[in-house]
């Protein structure tokens, strides 16, 4: 197994982060997938991020390190995995949006009722789902234990810049990042 990318990559601008997880495999428990899609928030000045408008948002960089999870309930209907981005030029958060599933198929086949791969893991809503990510997983470090962490990239990949998505304010950002022609993302890029 691969060593767990630690703390020192989160140390750095969303920005950078985003593309750079792009190809990188979350392991959640049994289960593990290739990261095919995120979007990055900026702490400052982004009126999509929490942090623009929930104070709560901005206790939780001061409070923890980066490469922790910042997991919340979104619209009331699914939980959202997040990962700090803290200690270089910017801070804020990477939302892992999309996955294409690698290990524990069946468990997150099951958990989420759905049989077609592509399908599995192809939003934020969705990966959550799969992985059983919730709430309780608020807050924990995402770089030291090997159950629940990220490990590096094992091939060369390309990277596309795309506006974000399901989000009304700043949503012409080209903040989201996908794994160039995955079927596995959650939309279809609208540029190339």
């Amino acid at each position: 197994m691969s060593a767990l990318i630690d703390a020192k990559f989160f140390r750095t601008d969303p920005l950078v982060c985003a593309p750079a997880l792009i190809g990188t495999t979350l392991v959640w428990g049994r289960c593990a997938g290739l990261i095919v899609e995120t979007e990055a928030y900026l702490a400052e000045n982004d009126e999509a991020a929490h942090t623009f408008t929930r104070p709560s948002a901005r206790s939780f960089i001061e409070r923890n390190r980066a490469g922790a999870a910042y997991v919340y309930f979104n619209y009331g209907v699914h939980w959202m995995l997040n990962v700090l981005v803290k200690g270089g030029r910017a801070d804020g958060f990477v939302l892992i949006r999309a996955l294409e599933p690698l290990r524990g198929i069946s468990v997150m086949q099951k958990r989420r009722g759905v049989a077609d791969l592509v399908k599995l893991c192809s939003g934020p809503g969705k990966l959550t789902q799969a992985l059983e990510i919730t709430g309780r997983d608020h807050e924990i470090d995402l770089c030291t234990n090997p159950k629940r962490c990220f490990l590096p990239r094992e091939r060369k990949i390309q990277v596309v810049a795309d506006e974000r998505i399901g989000i009304t304010r700043s949503a012409h950002l080209p903040w989201r990042f996908t794994l160039k022609d995955s079927p596995f993302v959650s939309r279809p890029v609208k540029r190339k």
